[in-house]
């Protein structure tokens, strides 16, 4: 029986997310991995304080190596991230990623669904830049090391995969609750009742990794094709597209998580997602140069 595409990238989400988050008797104790794995970073983004992780967390992992007080790993971090983005763009997000499963669940709770305003979309940049960049740079303490600000005074994914369960299980940590943890929490319940009415809110508003792969969608190996050809432009992909793209006239959208709902509903089979280009597509584009020439 053949499995129903949507289907099939959900069972491929929770396999990532059971391999990102293997140590589930972890929650029990309130401890938190740090084998071996926890040297290499998962591609999506996975609280390091989870105590399920196997993975660190790429975005905390960054801001760690901008505030430390020597950069002998940033080679390291940057190169990878870069090397996910370069090989997959997004498809991580709409793949790999284990806060956007959760996202996905939470947006299943019944209610209204809105749309977001495109403007909002540009929020994770400016959080990317000032937060994750700028603020571990600029801002240190006496030893000249500088704090994770967004892990420290945004971050939801940590607050729900790691504060939580931490402080549920050590009442030593509850003692230190203060405004920043009500703080966080407060963003914890915007971002929850945003992903209940919006499809991955986090995603399109707040999520920095998201930034970076998206800025990398226009040259990752790993891209969306559209064959102009035979392309009827009956609008069905921009209408299934949740992350509100239309791949007809964007298809390397910076917002696009490469899930190919759109490809699996157009009639024609006008558009490719992989690493190949078409030979449609080629022959399009020499037939183009050749009539320019």
């Amino acid at each position: 029986m053949k499995i129903k595409h949507s289907l099939k990238r959900k069972l491929f989400q929770i396999i990532a997310f059971g391999y990102s988050n293997p140590y589930l008797m972890n929650f029990k104790g309130g401890k938190i991995f740090k084998g071996k794995w926890k040297q290499f970073c998962n591609p999506g983004l996975n609280c390091y304080s989870c105590p399920a992780a196997r993975f660190a967390c790429p975005i905390g992992a960054l801001q760690a190596v901008n505030g430390s007080m020597n950069f002998n790993f940033s080679f390291y971090v940057i190169g990878l991230l870069l090397a996910f983005g370069t090989l997959l763009g997004r498809f991580i997000c709409g793949w790999l990623c284990p806060f956007g499963l959760i996202q996905e669940f939470i947006h299943k709770i019944p209610s209204s669904k809105l749309k977001l305003p495109k403007i909002f979309t540009y929020i994770k940049y400016i959080i990317l830049v000032v937060f994750v960049i700028l603020l571990p740079i600029l801002v240190t303490n006496y030893m000249g090391m500088g704090k994770p600000a967004f892990c420290q005074y945004i971050c939801p994914a940590g607050t729900l995969e790691g504060g939580i369960p931490l402080l549920s299980t050590h009442p030593e940590l509850r003692q230190t609750i203060g405004g920043l943890f009500s703080l966080k929490m407060f963003l914890l319940i915007l971002t929850i009742i945003g992903c209940i009415l919006i499809y991955r809110f986090f995603c399109k508003t707040l999520c920095p990794l998201g930034a970076i792969y998206g800025l990398m969608n226009k040259i990752s190996i790993y891209h969306l094709e559209i064959d102009k050809h035979t392309c009827v432009n009956c609008g069905k992909c921009k209408n299934i597209c949740k992350m509100e793209v239309d791949p007809v006239k964007v298809p390397n959208s910076a917002e696009c998580i490469r899930c190919g709902e759109c490809a699996k509903v157009c009639p024609q089979n006008a558009i490719h997602l992989g690493f190949k280009v078409r030979t449609s597509s080629i022959s399009e584009n020499v037939t183009v140069s050749k009539s320019k020439d």
